[in-house]
This record gives C-alpha cells, sequence and structure tokens, in this order.
C-alpha cells in the first residue's frame, strides 16, 4: 500500500539525520577551556595573600670598645740600641826580663782584682844579683882610678908651680884626657849599675794600673822571654759601651763628636734578662769617625764609670754583657702619643666625641714611631677626645659607643679582674630643671 502524501513517514534513515553547524563545534570545544582559564587566573588572583605590615627594625647595639684619652703633650724622643760591655785598656801582660817563673801572687789568678803596683809574678832574681853585684864592682874599680888621676892632676900642677913657670900648663901637663877617660868609665859603670838594679826590680812583675786579671797563660817554673805573654789584664776604672744608631735616626739626636762638645748621659739596662730592674748610668763622650761598612749605622761610645762597684754599690757590669738602652732625642712639643695598636693601616684611628659618644674616623700624619707608640700633631683633634683601642669590624661612623673600663682591684688577686661598662648616661649626668 502506498503511503499517503497527507501523512509524513514514521522514522527517518541515518542519511537522511541534519549534521550540527561549525559554530556548535566551536562553542562546544572553546567554551570549556575559557572557563577554565578564567578559574584559573581568578584563583591566582584572589589567592595572593595580603602582605603584612614589615616589623620595625631593631635599635642598633652600641658598641662596646676599650678607649684612651688623648691629650696634647711633649714628648722626648727616645732612640733604642743595643751593644756589648767592652774593657777599657785591656792590654796583653808581658814581661821585661827573662828568666824562671819563680812565685805566682794571688792577685794574679783569673778573675782576680788588683792595685796600681801590686806585685802580680816574680822571676828568680839569682842571676840579676849576680850581675848587680859585678856592676858595683866595677864602679868601685872606676871610682878608684878616677882618685889617682886627680891626685895625679894636682901633684902635676903643683910640680909645675914648683918650677917657675909663669904661663899655664897645658892640658896634656894638667892630665885632662887621663881625667876625662876615666870619669866616662866611672859613668859607664855607674849606668851598668843602675842598669843592673832595674834588671833585679823588673823580676818583680808589678801591675801598671787598677784593673782585673782577664787570662793568665803561665806557671811557676816555666822560663819566660821579654816578650813572652803572660796573661791579659785590662783596667776597672771605667768600661766602655759601643751603641750603634741607625742613620735613619741621626736626625733624631745630637751627639758628641768632639771631646770638647757636652757629654749624653744614657741610662743601659740588663741584656740578658727583661725583666731586669738593674740599670747603669753612662756618658757618651764620642761617636766613631765613620760608619760601618756592613751596617752603615754610627757607633757612639758611652762609658761607664765605675763598672765594678769598687767605690760604690752599684751592680758589676762584667766585660763582654750585653746592654740595651734608649739614647735621649729630640722633644716634639704639643703632640699626641698613642698606643700602635690603635691605628690601622693608612693611619686611620677611630675617635670618639665625648660629647655625643658616637663612633667616628680620623687619620693622622706620624711624626716618630717605636715598637709601642706612634707620636703625631692634629688639629683637628682636642683634648678629650676618645681613642677606640678595641680593634672594630666593619663599624660604622655615627654608631653608638658603649666605654669597656679594666677595673682592677689592687688587693684583689689577678683572677678576679673584672670590667666595668660606662655608657653615655655614665659619661655624661642627666640635665635638670625640664
Amino acid at each position: 500500500m502506498q503511503p499517503s502524501d497527507d501523512h509524513p513517514p514514521s522514522s527517518v534513515t541515518p542519511e537522511e539525520s541534519p549534521r550540527p553547524g561549525v559554530l556548535g563545534i566551536v562553542v562546544r570545544i572553546v567554551l570549556p577551556v575559557v572557563l577554565l582559564a578564567v578559574g584559573i587566573i581568578g584563583y591566582e588572583k584572589l589567592s595572593i595573600k595580603q602582605p603584612e605590615e614589615a616589623p620595625p627594625r631593631p635599635k642598633a647595639r652600641p658598641i662596646e670598645a676599650r678607649v684612651h684619652e688623648l691629650k696634647r703633650q711633649d714628648y722626648q724622643v727616645l732612640v733604642p740600641t743595643q751593644g756589648h760591655i767592652r774593657a777599657h785598656s785591656l792590654v796583653t801582660f808581658t814581661a821585661q826580663v827573662s828568666g824562671r817563673v819563680q812565685t805566682i801572687h794571688p792577685a794574679f789568678e783569673e778573675g782576680a782584682f788588683f792595685k796600681k803596683d801590686d806585685v802580680l809574678l816574680e822571676i828568680n832574681p839569682i842571676d840579676f844579683q849576680v850581675a848587680l853585684i859585678s856592676a858595683r864592682a866595677q864602679v868601685a874599680n872606676a871610682q878608684l882610678n878616677l882618685d889617682k888621676e886627680e891626685a895625679l892632676a894636682e901633684q902635676a900642677r903643683l910640680d909645675w908651680k914648683d918650677l917657675g913657670y909663669k904661663d899655664e900648663p897645658s892640658a896634656l901637663v894638667r892630665r885632662e884626657p887621663q881625667l876625662k877617660a876615666v870619669r866616662q868609665a866611672l859613668a859607664l859603670a855607674q849606668a851598668q849599675e843602675a842598669s843592673a838594679l832595674r834588671n833585679l826590680e823588673r823580676t818583680k812583675i808589678t801591675s801598671p794600673f787598677d784593673g782585673r786579671v782577664l787570662t793568665r797563660t803561665v806557671g811557676v817554673g816555666q822560663t819566660i822571654g821579654a816578650a813572652t805573654p803572660l796573661g791579659e789584664i785590662f783596667a776597672t776604672d771605667y768600661s766602655e759601651v759601643r751603641l750603634p744608631v741607625s742613620t735613619l735616626r741621626l736626625g733624631d739626636l745630637t751627639l758628641p763628636e768632639d771631646t770638647d762638645d757636652p757629654p749624653l748621659s744614657v741610662t743601659l739596662q740588663d741584656g740578658l734578662d727583661e725583666d731586669s730592674t738593674t740599670a747603669w748610668d753612662a756618658s757618651i763622650l764620642r761617636t766613631e769617625g765613620a760608619l760601618d761598612a756592613r751596617t752603615l749605622e754610627l757607633f757612639a761610645i758611652a762609658r761607664i764609670e765605675d763598672p765594678y762597684g769598687l767605690k760604690s754599690e752599684k751592680v758589676p757590669l762584667r766585660v763582654g754583657q750585653p746592654v740595651t738602652a734608649a739614647i735621649p732625642g729630640k722633644t716634639l712639643e704639643d703632640v699626641f702619643v698613642i698606643p700602635r695598636e690603635a691605628v690601622s693601616r693608612l693611619s686611620r684611628i677611630r675617635v670618639v666625641d665625648p660629647e655625643t659618644m658616637k663612633l667616628g674616623t680620623a687619620y693622622i700624619h706620624p711624626l716618630h714611631s717605636d715598637d709601642d707608640h706612634i707620636v703625631f700633631k692634629s688639629s683637628s683633634l682636642e683634648d678629650g677626645t676618645l681613642l677606640i683601642l678595641t680593634r672594630l669590624v666593619y663599624a660604622p661612623d655615627g654608631g653608638d659607643i658603649v666605654v669597656v673600663v679594666d677595673n682592677v682591684s689592687e688587693e684583689a688577686p689577678e683572677k678576679d679582674k673584672e670590667n666595668k661598662t660606662v655608657t653615655q648616661a655614665d659619661k655624661k649626668p642627666e640635665k635638670t630643671g625640664k
């Protein structure tokens, strides 16, 4: 049966169903993506936390430091030096006659003291006594010959007068040649006697000055000659020391160059013991005439009177003993003297204004320095300014300073040292009447 044209068919085939449009496809794909993106962006925006207010910056802590109060003063330059004590009149002792050593006196032992003209050593005198006796016999014989010739000369003068001659007799008649010969023979004999007596006296070898024995090189029974060294002795009236001075420091000193120049007083310290309080007074009398070829230093010669304390109660200062000294030089006026530890590189120091207790920086130009101190002048620093002694690292200018003072009780032991902190309030009293 054929369908009627007035009624549609009851079903449609797949090929005849309608297809969705391009816009619908785009909407179905893009819209979810857009919604997802909007959601992510909104989440990011809405999830940002509001920044919290930053806490206030903590107040900087004051800097603790040890200080030194600056004060202008006059400073005398001291040039350090050192040397070794050397003996005055160190000589090699010798005899003047030959012979066998018979006696050595206690004063000629090593280290012994002696006075001038003390007998130190004796040589056997037998041979010299015999020589003296022989010389005296020759003197007696020469005197006898002279007496004979004088008698003959007187007899010749009388005979000449008795003969009635009016003129003066000749020299030959007066026997003057004979008299001259016997007088010369007597003088020679007397000189030989004096020489024999002198040699006999020289068998007792005496000291030429007040001194001390350094070494002795002979013994009893030894045969010695006139040039044989007997030992070494030196005078004890004074000693000397050579003090080297660098040419860089000569401008700081006024050293005596001649014996007419006034001496320069200096104090010597023990060079073996740094803790020793023993000191000796000395005087620089002269300087050597040339610089040392190796070190280019000038040596000043200082004298120490009575180095062994023989005339006083001073501690002995022995030959060869090392000593140190500080030679006084010129005086620098109105300068600041500060510890070397307070100066950093580039000659920088850290200072504190005592009114505000604020940290600052200053640069100095040293006039003089030694191992412990630096001396400088400054027109920008005032007396009373506090110098920082503590080494500060990364401490900015303007920072507050707390002064640390070492407070050590005289009665407390060393272990009870404690630090006392002085703040700005301690430095400055509070103003009243506000």
